[in-house]
């Protein structure tokens, strides 16, 4: 049994311009141990995918189809006070912008223990303490640092204190949302390394939310492109970057610069994805692709199997 299995996910908001789908019927599975990255445009439902596995949704969205199996339980069928014994003890979340998450008149390394001692009624404060400095020592911060405030830290410094937190309570899933986020490309290099080490160390299955195509690739070992709220690619990593057949996945990676092969000309994905709360009756790239179908404007598209787990949602693969 895998420990993650995701089915048929479908995330709705009411807003004042109607409801709409931000995830919608997405499926996946995440093996223990593994890591499963999500790339795709801003909007496109990733962070909202990551906080509803969280239950974590704000006041105006819900699941509103669906099941996440979590260690053969779904998760969704669970009661508020279950759920937040799962969370942070079995999944835990390094959030966007975590740089920011801290609370500034509060000094980090009790921060940390906070977490500890709110999901651990057994553990004692000394105990935590002990434990944030052994944290520290994972996650490369200096002992002496935990009585600093936030302020004092650098922008790479707080994102591994963060990631510490993630940590505290050990546990299983780690659903890390775009964690990297405003640090320079050096200091990014130095909290991925030491989160492969980490993944390593403990056996922690990862899933990666992230814009950036390179930072996914060198991560995860599967890949799932989303657009528009749908999940439209999903395999392997070499499979998806190296024989993408997804249009969106394609232009997706036309889009980016690499440093190996050939030099060329970045293009630009043209149009705007679509409106969500009236979204296209059939592909919702279709507007945006430069080879459309006849029936691609009209008829909602299938799951195509490509070769052994790769698959896309496309009536033209």
């Amino acid at each position: 049994m895998p420990l993650l299995n995701v089915k048929n996910l479908t995330v709705g908001y009411n807003t004042k311009h109607g409801s709409l789908k931000a995830v919608d019927g997405v499926n996946f599975t995440l093996e223990e141990g593994e890591s499963l990255g999500f790339v795709g445009e801003s909007g496109c439902g990733k962070t909202t995918m990551g906080m509803a596995l969280m239950g974590l949704l704000p006041p105006n969205g819900s699941v509103r189809e669906g099941q996440i199996i979590f260690e053969d339980k779904d998760l969704l069928e669970m009661s508020p006070e279950q759920i937040r014994r799962v969370r942070w003890r079995k999944i835990a979340m390094i959030f966007q912008a975590a740089m920011n998450a801290l609370n500034p008149v509060q000094r980090v390394g009790g921060q940390v223990a906070e977490a500890m001692l709110v999901h651990d009624d057994s553990l004692g404060e000394e105990e935590a303490m002990v434990k944030v400095e052994e944290l520290f020592d994972l996650v490369g911060i200096p002992r002496d640092r935990m009585i600093d405030y936030p302020h004092q830290y650098s922008g790479g410094m707080k994102q591994r204190a963060v990631i510490a937190m993630a940590l505290a309570c050990q546990p299983k899933l780690i659903i890390a949302d775009e964690p990297t986020t405003a640090l320079d490309v050096i200091v990014q290099d130095q909290i991925l390394e030491e989160m492969k080490q980490l993944q390593k160390e403990f056996n922690l299955s990862i899933i990666f939310i992230s814009h950036d195509i390179s930072i996914v690739a060198d991560m995860c070992h599967d890949i799932g492109v989303m657009y528009a709220g749908q999940l439209v690619e999903y395999g392997p990593r070499e499979a998806v970057f190296e024989s993408p057949v997804h249009p969106y996945t394609k232009a997706l990676l036309s889009s980016f610069p690499t440093l190996t092969g050939e030099k060329t000309d970045l293009v630009p994905i043209p149009g705007e994805t679509p409106n969500l709360v009236t979204p296209p009756a059939g592909c919702r790239f279709c507007d945006r692709c430069t080879q459309p179908g006849t029936t691609c404007k009209t008829e909602p598209p299938e799951w195509v199997a490509i070769s052994g787990e790769h698959k896309a949602l496309c009536c033209r693969c």
